[in-house]
């Protein structure tokens, strides 16, 4: 337990002062930030050479920071989060306090409920969501292990959570999005 609450204080160090972080999460690998910090998020956008236009997800640890983020929060998001047996990303509109360059021209976000021990602890301390990108460059296959993650994004990032190595990550989270007007659509199942 010691090493956990030793890597989540230093990778808030690294948030704090606007870094991005390479960590493990439920499910790959993920490059990370503040995600109310628009130059950190701009920086990851460089850093996996991906378009802004291609929206990055959030990490949020519990239903107050989903609260925070989005007003209207449809009850059957409730519903599929309750009833997912496995990570699920939901897409929801209209977010608010986050970066302006998260957030998709359509005026949506993907977030994602995380229990994962280092993710949720991070969070805790930072009390604000943890931006959530496969740590790859974009249009590359996403690396189902830290050994496979490119140099180019090892050597990017400001700091490398030193847990779960080893581990063989999970596939991708589904991603369902819900809009306002209650229509649900499975994006990846």
């Amino acid at each position: 337990m010691d090493n956990i609450n030793e890597e989540v204080h230093n990778a808030f160090e690294a948030i704090k002062n606007g870094g991005i972080i390479l960590y493990p999460t439920d499910t790959v690998w993920g490059i990370g930030c503040d995600a109310t910090n628009p130059d950190a998020v701009k920086k990851i956008y460089e850093l996996k050479q991906r378009e802004e236009t291609k929206s990055m997800i959030v990490l949020m640890n519990g239903d107050r920071m989903v609260h925070n983020v989005f007003n209207n929060i449809p009850e059957v998001a409730w519903q599929i989060l309750d009833l997912s047996d496995k990570p699920t990303t939901l897409v929801l509109d209209n977010p608010r306090n986050v970066a302006p360059n998260l957030i998709a021209p359509d005026k949506t976000l993907g977030m994602r409920l995380v229990k994962e021990p280092f993710c949720y602890k991070l969070m805790e301390r930072m009390k604000k969501p943890l931006v959530s990108t496969s740590a790859n460059i974009s249009g590359m296959p996403t690396p189902s292990s830290f050994k496979e993650i490119d140099h180019h994004i090892l050597d990017g990032v400001d700091y490398v959570v030193n847990l779960h190595h080893d581990k063989i990550a999970a596939k991708p989270s589904t991603i369902i999005k819900i809009g306002n007007d209650l229509q649900v659509k499975v994006i990846r199942p």
